[in-house]
């Protein structure tokens, strides 16, 4: 794929704007609340994009790519934006709207009759739509494993293991967040386009919106020498605690889930996304050009709400940030704040993370990306911003998300000290012989994967997961845990069911840690022996 790694000319007509703005400005100490904020809690590196009434206000960057690396964040580094570009995938399918390709209310198998649910009445019943706004039954991170933390899959082979998941509850009664059915967005683009979903995003999103450096593909990204690296706290007892350290970039998504949350692109680039958006589709670039990515038609559907979602009390100092009402649109979230309506979606893949909320009163677009997992500091930093254009009295929102992220991690350290102890009175001795619980186990959605005896222990490897493999300690009776090679991969409890004859018949897992990222779904598993023939 083409590639700009310097900028180009459009993107320094940007700059000047930027660096020339006398309208409505940024908080004149943002530059020190940012850097006192990323020097306190480690963070590495951020960029912040603001724009406004259809200019760019600001484009930033701020701290290094990468710890121990001297190479500094600018307005051009990519970030891996996670779900942030769903927002991204479901422009593609207005695209194919406004093409006459697709209809939102189309269903899927008269699309891609290859398509399969769990039930073929929601088979039958799915829409575009549904695929875009959460309600389809599937639980939440509902087969996130297959492409969390990274594959071997193809997308369409991820697609057909869809029919093998079971709902967690009825189709279109309620909200649960997934990726999986943005994958299948992105496959759908490319049954009806004949294109992938990398290549039609690159040549009818992000070219049309002056997205120049935003890539869809992870080889690109890894290509690109000015790009941000993941970093997480992984030394103490739960995610989050500890050290802050780098990741391995290669090990952060697999290429079958970039529809979800593939999209790598930098602070210059997320304003004009944001221009784009507020635009109602069309912004204007910097030879005065009206430039029309989607219709305003299109651009109105994306943004009406389909389908409530929870409106949370928060508690102690972040309680100014409950919400009155919350509801999930088609790629963006929308809820209300201190009497504004929010049009908004977070974004994390490992070790990244990134913000964007648009205020359309005000036209008002902020996005807020850092190479951490500390997302205290992304959201207050934004809610500072936030405030800031909606005139709103102070909040120390460093000090309200701090307390929120601190009660979580001592919620998770508590949970898991209680856990400990009551294994700890009965510990049990494993059933059978250690040799005995070596094989090959079958899940009907992940696929297969094996346990070994070696040397007198038991390893696990996820076989499609390239790097999921670790050892398994003894915990109590027929329980182990899955303590994996990779410290990224959060370790889990792998429990053998024993049938009536004293053998082997069924393996379930969960994750050990109460605050594990929903994506690792292990509770979603169910193994089965692969007998030999």
């Amino acid at each position: 794929m083409l590639r700009r790694l310097v900028p180009t000319a459009l993107a320094m007509a940007a700059m000047l704007v930027v660096a020339n703005a006398s309208f409505a400005a940024q908080p004149a100490d943002l530059d020190a609340q940012v850097q006192t904020a990323m020097q306190s809690h480690g963070v590495p590196g951020m960029a912040i994009a603001i724009v406004e009434d259809g200019k760019v206000v600001l484009a930033k960057g701020y701290g290094v790519r990468k710890l121990g690396s001297p190479e500094r964040v600018d307005a051009d580094t990519i970030f891996p934006t996670g779900s942030t570009g769903k927002a991204i995938t479901t422009a593609a399918i207005a695209v194919l709207v406004d093409d006459g390709k697709l209809k939102w209310d189309d269903k899927i198998i008269d699309h891609m009759p290859w398509f399969r649910m769990y039930d073929p009445w929601v088979t039958n019943e799915m829409t575009v739509r549904d695929l875009l706004t959460h309600r389809s039954g599937l639980g939440l991170g509902a087969g996130d494993l297959m492409f969390v933390p990274s594959s071997s899959r193809s997308r369409a082979d991820t697609v057909r293991a869809l029919r093998y998941i079971k709902p967690a509850t009825s189709f279109r009664s309620g909200y649960a967040y997934d990726n999986l059915l943005y994958a299948v967005a992105g496959q759908l683009i490319e049954e009806v386009s004949g294109q992938t979903w990398e290549v039609f995003v690159r040549e009818r999103v992000l070219k049309p919106a002056g997205m120049t450096s935003s890539v869809t593909e992870q080889s690109a990204r890894f290509a690109n020498p000015n790009r941000a690296w993941p970093h997480a706290r992984l030394g103490g007892r739960v995610r989050g605690l500890g050290e802050q350290r780098v990741l391995d970039e290669r090990k952060t998504l697999g290429d079958n889930a970039a529809p979800a949350g593939g999209l790598s692109s930098s602070a210059n680039d997320m304003a004009h996304w944001m221009l784009v958006q507020l635009g109602h589709g069309t912004w204007t670039d910097a030879n005065g050009k009206q430039v029309k990515v989607f219709s305003e038609a299109q651009s109105q559907q994306m943004w009406t709400p389909a389908v409530l979602t929870p409106t949370p009390a928060y508690p102690g100092k972040l309680a100014p940030f409950s919400p009155k009402f919350s509801s999930y649109a088609l790629g963006w979230s929308v809820r209300d704040y201190r009497g504004a309506k929010l049009i908004d979606h977070g974004g994390a893949v490992f070790g990244v993370q990134t913000y964007v909320v648009l205020i359309p009163e005000r036209n008002i677009g902020i996005t807020v990306q850092i190479n951490a997992e500390d997302f205290q500091v992304m959201r207050a930093i934004a809610m500072e911003l936030v405030d800031h254009y909606l005139d709103a009295p102070d909040t120390d929102w460093m000090a309200a998300f701090d307390e929120f992220a601190n009660t979580r991690m001592q919620g998770g350290v508590a949970a898991l000290d209680a856990s400990a102890k009551e294994q700890g009175a009965a510990p049990g001795k494993a059933s059978l012989p250690i040799a005995d619980y070596a094989g090959r186990y079958k899940d009907a959605w992940y696929g297969p994967i094996d346990i070994r005896n070696e040397k007198g222990g038991l390893r696990i490897d996820f076989t499609r997961t390239p790097g999921m493999v670790g050892r398994l300690e003894h915990a109590h009776h027929d329980t182990f845990r899955a303590i994996w090679d990779d410290p990224n991969i959060e370790p889990a409890y792998v429990t053998f069911g024993l049938g009536a004859d004293g053998k082997i018949d069924r393996v379930t897992m969960k994750a050990i840690s109460p605050i594990a990222d929903f994506s690792f779904d292990y509770q979603d598993l169910q193994f089965a022996p692969v007998r030999a023939d």
